[in-house]
Parts: C-alpha cells; sequence; structure tokens
C-alpha cells in the first residue's frame, strides 16, 4: 500500500517531468538527486567516467549521503511545490 508521503511524492515527480517550462540547471540537479536518494538511498553508481554531466549529477546526489527517504521524498515534493507556485 502506498503511504500519504508516497503518492505526493509521484505526484509531485510527475507534475515536474510535464513542466512545459524550463526550470534551472541547479533546480534540476537538485530534483535528481532528491530523486536518486527517495529511490536509491546511498547506492550510488557512476557509468560515465567521461561525461562531465553524469559527473554533476553524482556529485549532487552524493551531497545526500546518509538523508533518510522519506526525508529527500519530502524535500523533492517542497521543491516542487516552491517551482510550480513560482509564475515566469
Amino acid at each position: 500500500m502506498e503511504s500519504d508521503l508516497d503518492k505526493e511524492f509521484n505526484d509531485a515527480f510527475y507534475k515536474i517531468s510535464k513542466l512545459e517550462r524550463v526550470i534551472a540547471p541547479d533546480i534540476m540537479l537538485k530534483f535528481y538527486a532528491y530523486n536518486k536518494q527517495a529511490n536509491f538511498g546511498n547506492k550510488f553508481s557512476f557509468n560515465d567516467e567521461h561525461n562531465v554531466r553524469s559527473a554533476f549529477k553524482l556529485n549532487a546526489w552524493m551531497q545526500l549521503n546518509g538523508m533518510k527517504s522519506d526525508v529527500a521524498k519530502q524535500e523533492y515534493i517542497n521543491l516542487a511545490n516552491t517551482v510550480l507556485n513560482t509564475k515566469k
């Protein structure tokens, strides 16, 4: 059974994924990191040693080392609400 937090997280993920306006790269890195931490915890993986973009993504995720999944989900939701409620 899906918890309320999981439902909110999945809803926020869906809304951000479908957002048509551009989100700043630093904010997108935060979304990526919170999502990875929420779903995979500290099981970091890095496949392409020569890809700078992948290195930035891995670094953003590693900065959340030790963060609990529920906390990462809530942070993702909070960030999504901020982005979705900002008019541009």
